[in-house]
């Protein structure tokens, strides 16, 4: 039974094999073929590097097909320490913490580097969907997710191949039997891998509902007829040197039109929420502190119950500078287990990060189950500081807004809380602070000429967060929350302008 009927590649492939020639000239035709085949993928390798393209190679199948095998075929025709092999069909302790793409993203491949996947993550929609009997709509926001995972991938540049190897019920128990006969293999042939041969049918049918809802022209996949070792082999081979010609010639064709959003009309941007946040709200200092105090130790009584429950948290952290982000993360975390969080500040990208998917970076700080990340700093850099600066292209930037939010769908259908925070303050008030903090030679550090420069463009910054709220709004796929605050002044400046008005008519209020 075929699980997917348009085997084009492969069925080519058997129709050279299976010519008249006779046993002695094929297999040295074989040889022949394979060497070449080899040699060719050695020398695209070489070229992928050169040219910064990352790839990623992905081996899905039925049990017994081989994958371990094909793998070890592959790479002995590539330079080892050009690539990375994963494997990715068990959950340990760690991968079961997370969303089930974390363990894919962090581990995708650095520019001009291979990462090979025993097992990927449409294992989620078939063969746990098979196991654990996922439900409808867990199995939707899964498709969901890996196809926007997908595209998120090629869009930014990676060579997707995805190669599905399929064999018989008949030949997958005769390997079954083969395994279990000799007590060195004997331990690979588990009771879910005999059900999944006893139950045959059904596991093919929900493998082909996967590949069909998968099979897209940015990922395509290649099922390969593994019943043949040799033919497999050179079918694998021929199949990932195509899409690694392919990105070569795309990319010496130079960059074809962007297909992005186009923006919207600017003066949409301009009178955006921004513009509608109350910065003249005050609250008397006392009631502040008391509030304050309540509210924290509520937090630390939540703080153990997401232990006990395993519900991580996303918290980010935006707003302009002075707003007192920093602040403000400290008096959250304050009466929190030091254990159960990680505040992650954001800086500038290093060259390993610089090397990777934008996102990648976030993505290896997300919190396990029961545990809370703090970003001080968060992946919106993207449309904002990246965006104004022309550190990424317009088509990038374009882009990013349906990824970020694909990204935070996924957490939140892993059960994740996410949680936005926008740090609102006028120009004025963030001028006032930085004078103040150019006069204190503890705080004077924290003020540098950038900061002064970005004062210069407050306006494009003040559109661009209007834009991605909006935005973010629009496309927001459920779970997550934004908050634009105008928060106090900490770090011992508080009060602002109105809070020294205070002070000297001998009121002490806190902003709020």
């Amino acid at each position: 039974m075929s699980v997917y009927p348009q085997r084009t590649e492969t069925a080519f492939l058997r129709s050279r094999w299976c010519s008249g020639e006779k046993k002695k000239s094929r297999k040295e035709g074989d040889k022949a073929r394979l060497a070449a085949a080899a040699a060719r993928l050695g020398v695209l390798q070489r070229r992928l590097k050169d040219e910064k393209i990352p790839v990623i190679i992905t081996f899905d199948g039925f049990d017994a097909a081989g994958k371990g095998l094909q793998i070890s075929r592959l790479i002995q025709a590539l330079d080892p320490r050009g690539f990375d092999v994963y494997t990715g069909d068990r959950d340990g302790e760690e991968e079961a913490m997370h969303p089930f793409l974390w363990r894919f993203a962090i581990r995708c491949p650095e520019k001009g580097r291979i990462a090979i996947f025993d097992t990927s993550w449409n294992r989620r929609i078939f063969a746990d969907r098979f196991d654990r009997d996922l439900g409808k709509r867990e199995t939707e926001e899964s498709l969901s997710d890996i196809r926007a995972f997908e595209k998120q991938l090629t869009d930014d540049g990676t060579v997707l191949v995805k190669l599905f190897l399929e064999i018989s019920e008949k030949e997958q128990r005769k390997r079954f039997k083969k395994l279990e006969a000799s007590a060195d293999t004997a331990w690979r042939v588990t009771e879910a891998d005999w059900e999944r041969n006893r139950r045959y049918k059904k596991y093919a049918r929900i493998t082909k509902e996967m590949i069909d809802a998968t099979n897209v022209p940015w990922a395509p996949w290649t099922v390969i007829d593994a019943a043949h070792k040799e033919k497999a082999a050179l079918a694998i081979m021929e199949a990932v040197s195509s899409a690694m010609e392919a990105a070569l010639e795309k990319k010496a064709a130079g960059r074809e039109t962007p297909r992005f959003e186009p923006p919207l009309p600017p003066d949409k941007y301009k009178k955006g929420i921004l513009s509608r946040v109350d910065l003249e709200k005050t609250m008397d200092r006392e009631e502040y502190r008391k509030k304050l105090d309540q509210l924290q130790k509520r937090l630390e009584r939540l703080h153990g119950d997401l232990y006990r429950y395993r519900i991580p948290v996303v918290l980010g952290f935006e707003g302009w500078d002075a707003a007192g982000k920093g602040g403000a993360i400290r008096r959250l975390t304050s009466h929190l287990d030091p254990r159960g969080y990680q505040v992650c500040p954001t800086a500038s990208p290093s060259s390993t990060e610089k090397a990777h998917h934008y996102l990648w970076r976030f993505w290896t700080r997300f919190p396990k189950d029961g545990h809370m990340a703090v970003f001080d700093r968060t992946w919106y850099g993207r449309v904002m500081v990246e965006r104004i600066e022309g550190f990424c292209t317009e088509e990038e930037w374009h882009r990013a807004y349906q990824e970020i939010n694909d990204m935070e769908a996924h957490l939140v259908h892993s059960g994740a809380v996410v949680l936005k925070f926008w740090l609102h303050i006028d120009k004025d008030e963030q001028e006032r602070r930085f004078n103040d903090r150019m006069k204190n030679p503890e705080k004077q550090w924290k003020i540098t000429d950038e900061d002064w420069r970005n004062r210069e463009k407050w306006d494009q910054y003040e559109e661009a967060v209007n834009e991605d709220i909006h935005r973010g709004r629009s496309l927001d796929r459920g779970g997550r929350k934004l908050q634009v605050l105008r928060p106090h002044q900490g770090d011992g400046d508080r009060g602002g302008r109105a809070g020294e008005e205070n002070k000297r008519s001998g009121k002490s209020k806190e902003k709020t």
